[in-house]
């Protein structure tokens, strides 16, 4: 169950080039694809899940030709976006048999079969009839899941899904996710690196439209063994230690130091202690290489 993707390109009316040249192969489990705000993975998505035409290039999914026959890849497809509306007044239970009655699943007895087995992988099965619109994030977001799930997708896709969770509601939607890319190819879209690290066997950065780096988690921090140092610095050097180093990322020490991380392939100066890498590193490696 590949995702096949070549020299993908998208410019929206006003300039904007949202994917450029792209090329990436997505196979089965889940696929972690990172970048920061702006990099064009919403528009990637969109483009995938066929809400929007690409101007050139090509996506096969399967046997499908997804951008001239974007209907048989629908038929197959989960997709939970970005922002994700549910109507009001209704409960799960209601919306989830309304939505299976959209999807063509005619029989009630089957529909009611599988709303129980959706509600029951995503831990929504004892709030079945509350509204879905007073669940809290977290619930939405599994709910969201659901949904998806009613036309047994083959290739599932979800859109920055643990933005504004708490961490409570992050790991119960992790652990729901983690269930359903076993069977199936996921991709899963986020600019926050620990979701990768715990969910995901594959990974992309992307940043301006293209492709950056392509590799699995635990490869992607092996490959900078002994190249991440750290150090204790005085706040006010930071500066100065940015123009003549590497500098991956800082935080601060409970004495109000801060603590750097280093890209380098031997030790810096004196100082530095060598420590593990770290997928964040990986992270911000690709992007200062852009």
């Amino acid at each position: 169950m590949s995702l096949i993707i070549e020299k993908l390109n998208k410019t929206y009316p006003n300039g904007v080039k949202a994917i450029d040249h792209l090329d990436l192969e997505i196979k089965k489990g889940m696929f972690g694809l990172l970048g920061p705000n702006g990099a064009g993975k919403s528009s990637l998505m969109r483009t995938i899940a066929t809400l929007q035409q690409a101007d050139s290039g090509s996506i096969h999914f399967e046997d499908i030709e997804v951008l001239k026959d974007p209907m048989s890849l629908r038929k197959v497809l989960g997709y939970l976006p970005q922002e994700f509306g549910v109507f009001p007044g209704m409960s799960a239970e209601d919306l989830l048999n309304y939505f299976a009655i959209l999807k063509g699943i005619a029989s009630k007895k089957e529909r009611q079969i599988l709303i129980q087995q959706v509600l029951e992988l995503t831990n929504l099965y004892e709030v079945r009839k509350k509204y879905v619109k007073g669940y809290s994030g977290g619930m939405k977001q599994r709910f969201g899941i659901a949904q998806l799930l009613l036309n047994n997708p083959k290739l599932i896709i979800v859109d920055e899904p643990t933005a504004g969770l708490d961490p409570a509601e992050r790991n119960r939607f992790l652990n729901v996710l983690r269930e359903v890319g076993a069977q199936n190819t996921v991709i899963f879209s986020t600019h926050i690196v620990e979701d990768v690290k715990e969910l995901c066997t594959d990974m992309a950065i992307m940043n301006d439209g293209r492709i950056l780096y392509q590799e699995t988690p635990t490869k992607a921090t092996q490959k900078i063994e002994k190249e991440i140092w750290t150090k204790s610095i005085a706040a006010e050097e930071l500066e100065d230690y940015q123009q003549q180093f590497s500098v991956l990322s800082s935080s601060y020490n409970p004495d109000n130091s801060l603590s750097i991380r280093v890209h380098s392939s031997g030790r810096p100066t004196d100082g530095f202690e060598n420590t593990d890498p770290n997928l964040e590193d990986v992270y911000f490696i690709a992007l200062r290489k852009e």
